[in-house]
């Protein structure tokens, strides 16, 4: 049974849920976890959009420096893949994801946040990877996917300083998608994931393949994985559904199932 993350769903929406107080700090136990949750929202049916949540006071405040302290290099040399997939495990479920960001997101919680469609934060959160303070860098993927997020210039400030981020500077350079009051973060993720619970998931699947993928190469690899991607939803269900309700009752009436 898992200890630190559960997945609970309601109405179509898969809340990946972090609990190891106080601060969910992000041991292997709760890395192996993470990503076998994260496996388990991707293959259910009745998951169409998934919160990744820490609770009302913390979202992750980084990696177990009790457990991090005792690897050397040899053996970090063997896990440290662990540790990037395990982080990244939410940017590979193939459905809408979204960071509802209370307290603190830092080191290994900035990095799992990283890995969300989208971050909703409270008005007082405080982001960053202090990684740099304790002699190394983010291990997690955060030299990647910040750069790529915000730009190689405010990625290498963020790291380089290992300084916090707040609410408003945040998004400002686009490092989170919605500030709000942080008793609301949970429920301003939730209506954000309500919009997918009945939409055509296989489609949606495609347009974050394709974004993703195109991303990580040049234009016209990019076009081509559009291509290929556009068109494999013609075999689909639900593409015949929705432009068959198109024509009969006009756009956003279609039921789709998913297939």
């Amino acid at each position: 049974m898992p200890e630190f993350v559960t997945l609970e769903v309601s109405d179509g929406i898969g809340t990946i849920r972090l609990d190891r107080p106080p601060m969910n700090a992000l041991n292997r136990r709760l890395q192996e976890e993470l990503r076998d949750t994260a496996r388990e929202a991707t293959v259910r049916d009745d998951v169409k959009s998934v919160i990744v949540y820490g609770g009302e006071k913390v979202f992750a405040a980084g990696a177990d420096i009790n457990e991090l302290a005792e690897i050397d290099f040899v053996r970090m040399s063997r896990i440290v893949g662990d540790l990037q997939s395990a982080l990244g495990s939410i940017a590979d479920i193939p459905k809408p994801t979204v960071a509802a960001i209370t307290g603190y997101a830092l080191g290994g919680g900035l990095e799992l946040a990283l890995g969300a469609d989208r971050r909703i934060i409270g008005d007082n959160v405080k982001l960053g990877t202090p990684e740099i303070l304790l002699g190394v860098i983010p291990g997690g993927g955060g030299t990647q996917r910040l750069a790529r997020l915000v730009g190689p210039s405010k990625a290498k400030d963020i790291v380089y300083t290992g300084r916090f981020v707040g609410a408003d500077e945040a998004l400002a350079m686009g490092l989170v998608d919605e500030v709000v009051a942080p008793d609301d973060v949970y429920e301003a993720a939730r209506r954000w994931a309500a919009q997918f619970t009945k939409a055509a998931s296989r489609a949606l699947a495609a347009a974050k393949a394709a974004i993703d993928q195109g991303l990580e190469t040049d234009l016209d690899t990019g076009l081509a994985i559009e291509q290929h991607l556009f068109a494999s939803l013609f075999a689909t269900k639900d593409r015949t559904i929705g432009m068959e309700s198109f024509l009969a009752d006009g756009p956003g009436k279609a039921d789709f199932v998913g297939e």
